[in-house]
């Protein structure tokens, strides 16, 4: 019963998800034909919106297992869903080697796992730098990395709806780049660290340069990596920048930038 009810859980949630995509909103997905048919994948993408994971999962034709923070499994009915969803939870910040493990495994029985290296959005402030999980995981698996790059997904509620009304509809962009696979990286910290680089620039590369953020123009030539000791310093930088952004549009009364 389990295995029938977790597969009916994901697709139905899918198909709703682009159901309200193409409603609400103008839905580009480009290179989806690069995902390979089959075997392990590791899908590595940059976060804006707390509706990044299920709209990579609704623009990827194959069924994915995305990373989430552990705080939304804890919450009633949110939690259950996300479980039922096919997500497994992490310990942000913590170095979860639990959570590894697990995406390790989904890549061994050849499946598809969706990984935010920032480990929170980035709120209109940028790409953060990235912390190492998802490298090592790419590095010890040996497994294909597709970088994927989202613009647009900063919508508001209930904004967006009269967005949708006025026929403003924003428009949220999903990219997939080339897969590729890390070589000549070591399965330790200072390996890890120049893995998660490599991955972010490829990302980077997609994106327009407001979105680039940490991996932006005057940082090439060097290693960009967050550390969990220097995560919190991180964390306030950019909230800040990007509250002042949210008060600065609020003032001016225009809606989020999209594009």
């Amino acid at each position: 019963m389990k295995r029938r009810l977790l597969p009916f859980a994901y697709w139905a949630s899918t198909w709703l998800m682009r159901l309200l995509l193409r409603t609400f909103a103008r839905w580009e997905v480009v290179g989806a034909g690069r995902i390979p048919a089959g075997g392990p994948l590791i899908l590595v993408s940059n976060h804006v919106h707390i509706i990044d994971p299920p709209l990579v999962a609704a623009s990827c034709r194959r069924r994915v297992h995305p990373m989430a923070k552990r705080e939304l499994f804890e919450v009633p009915l949110i939690g259950w869903w996300f479980w039922l969803w096919g997500a497994f939870p992490v310990r942000r910040f913590s170095g979860d080697m639990g959570a590894l493990r697990v995406a390790r495994n989904y890549l061994r029985n050849n499946e598809v796992v969706l990984m935010f290296p920032e480990g929170t959005r980035s709120r209109g402030a940028g790409m953060r730098a990235a912390l190492p999980g998802a490298a090592m995981v790419a590095v010890l698996a040996k497994s294909p990395i597709v970088p994927v790059a989202i613009t647009g997904s900063r919508i508001k509620l209930p904004a967006v709806f009269w967005q949708w009304a006025l026929r403003r509809r924003p428009v949220i962009r999903v990219e997939f780049g080339e897969p590729f696979v890390l070589e000549g990286h070591r399965a330790d910290s200072k390996g890890a660290e120049a893995a998660t680089d490599a991955i972010m620039r490829r990302i980077a590369a997609m994106l327009p340069e407001d979105y680039r953020g940490a991996y932006g123009a005057g940082t090439e030539g060097q290693v960009v990596v967050a550390r969990v000791r220097d995560r919190n310093a991180n964390e306030a930088e950019v909230d800040a920048s990007s509250a002042a952004a949210e008060a600065a549009e609020a003032a001016e009364g225009a809606p989020p930038p999209e594009e």
